[in-house]
């Protein structure tokens, strides 16, 4: 499977330019594309978006308000669209981060070809006043896209961006946006509002939950949001979270018979694992939230566990209730396997019911 980074590559270079010299007759299309591929080789993804972002700043018109007319006039084109309006975002927000008034509305207009969410963050930075003016203008936007943008591209913690400091300090300034749009029609712009929340609930659980509390009564989209919205919380097993999105943390449940298919594995394979659960005499039926977490060998000792999601459940009394899960052990971007003593447990509503050992050994 090809990289992301390959997206941007010569050939989306030159389609650019080609879209760029229709909307400007006069855009220097060789000095744009002289060299690219040697240039762009060794670089990452968002690498080669600055490096495109560089190059259009060098060839678009020196003003930026010129250049800016420019892309308007491309964003004519259907075929102006994807991954080669990706560098347009970047160039907008190096070029014209001290021309708001003119970024601001291009951002805008190009959100729908390749989101704005990363380039507009230096104007809230910059020009938080006017920023927020239009971000509160654009929740009632007749495009989707451009309703995203406002809770997508002010999430403090927004994953391949820089963060947003002072609204992981103090989110309160995105509170009444995130109100504006958790009922919104758009599946695509709740989701996310469900992201942004949980952004907010892993610095201000409180606020979060505040939050949830308002928007679960305010009707299905507004409870969707929060069960989607307080993941994070429901993996921690807070109970008011476990609470909001409809688990029952009262009702004791048993763990029985959990067990392991194998005791020793070596890294790149699965271990499975299968569990019981069941009601003790007497209970009522309950909701059950059912997860397991993996007690990670580190190269110096056990990292905190990591929770993965399983499923939910209605629990009956007297209709046990068995599940199977395999969990392959390798190496991913984001995680090294060790060799030695691992553990998986099962967490239901928050509670930790049992665990398994085993060692996990190199091929």
């Amino acid at each position: 499977m090809p990289a992301f980074k390959d997206e941007l590559d010569r050939r989306l270079a030159r389609a650019l330019a080609d879209e760029l010299r229709r909307a400007w007759p006069d855009f220097p299309e060789p000095r744009f594309t002289r060299g690219i591929a040697a240039a762009l080789e060794p670089l990452e993804l968002l690498a080669r978006a600055d490096l495109l972002a560089e190059r259009l700043a060098a060839t678009l018109p020196a003003a930026f308000a010129d250049g800016a007319a420019v892309l308007w006039r491309a964003l004519e084109s259907p075929t102006f669209t994807g991954w080669m309006t990706l560098p347009c975002g970047a160039f907008v927000a190096k070029r014209g981060l001290d021309e708001p008034g003119v970024a601001l509305p291009l951002l805008a207009g190009l959100t729908p070809r390749w989101s704005s969410e990363a380039p507009i963050r230096p104007f809230i930075e910059r020009h938080p006043g006017l920023t927020y003016e239009y971000l509160r203008r654009w929740c009632t936007d007749g495009d989707e896209h451009v309703r995203r943008l406002v809770s997508e591209g002010t999430r403090p913690r927004l994953p391949w961006a820089p963060r947003l400091r002072d609204l992981v300090a103090d989110p309160s300034p995105n509170i009444p946006l995130l109100d504006a749009l958790v009922d919104d029609e758009s599946a695509y712009v709740r989701r996310s509002v469900a992201n942004h929340l949980n952004d907010i609930s892993k610095d201000h659980p409180d606020l979060a939950l505040d939050l949830a509390e308002g928007w679960a009564v305010r009707g299905d989209a507004g409870a969707w949001v929060v069960r989607h919205g307080l993941r994070t919380l429901v993996k921690r097993g807070d109970p008011r979270a476990l609470g909001l999105v409809g688990a029952d943390t009262h009702t004791p449940v048993e763990l029985v018979d959990l067990r392991a298919d194998r005791h020793r594995i070596a890294i790149g394979d699965s271990v499975t694992f299968t569990f019981t659960l069941r009601l003790p005499d007497g209970s009522t039926a309950c909701d059950a939230v059912i997860d397991y977490r993996v007690h990670y060998a580190g190269a110096r000792a056990t990292k905190a566990p990591k929770v993965f999601k399983l499923t939910r459940r209605r629990l009956e009394p007297a209709r046990p209730v068995t599940i199977t899960r395999a969990h392959r052990f390798e190496h991913v971007s984001v995680r090294r396997i060790h060799p030695g003593r691992h553990r998986i447990d099962v967490q239901v509503n928050g509670r930790v019911l049992g665990a398994v050992d085993f060692d996990v050994v190199t091929g």
